[in-house]
């Protein structure tokens, strides 16, 4: 069985990308264009993950997060964070994030990322 992943971020060329590179990997994967679509997706279907980039317009990834923690059933988190906002996730991580990456990443990377928390 397959683990169902959900990637949030606001750059379309970057969600697409990783989300055909992950299927290929042999995930399901669903995006979210921002936070509040995230929440919608969360809600209606079960993920194993959920990878949050965290500047969004509107709800952003550490909101998202926030009403994750507040979530009987949660899945495991990674944030995506741009290389400035290092700080901010390793918050996220004090948070209940399981683990973050630093933008721009190698596909490598963010699957090392997703295995070992996958592994938890």
């Amino acid at each position: 069985m397959a683990y169902r992943l959900l990637y949030a971020d606001d750059e379309r060329p970057l969600r697409e990308l990783v989300k055909d590179q992950l299927t290929y990997e042999g995930f399901e994967v669903e995006t979210a264009e921002d936070g509040n679509d995230a929440i919608e997706k969360i809600n209606r279907l079960k993920f194993d993950l959920v990878l949050l980039d965290i500047r969004m317009p509107g709800l952003d990834g550490i909101g998202v997060l926030g009403y994750l923690k507040t979530q009987k059933v949660r899945p495991r988190v990674i944030m995506v964070t741009g290389v400035g906002d290092v700080d901010v996730a390793l918050q996220a991580v004090r948070l209940g994030a399981n683990d973050f990456v630093t933008k721009p990443f190698e596909l490598s990377e963010l699957l090392d990322s997703i295995h070992r928390v996958l592994s938890r």
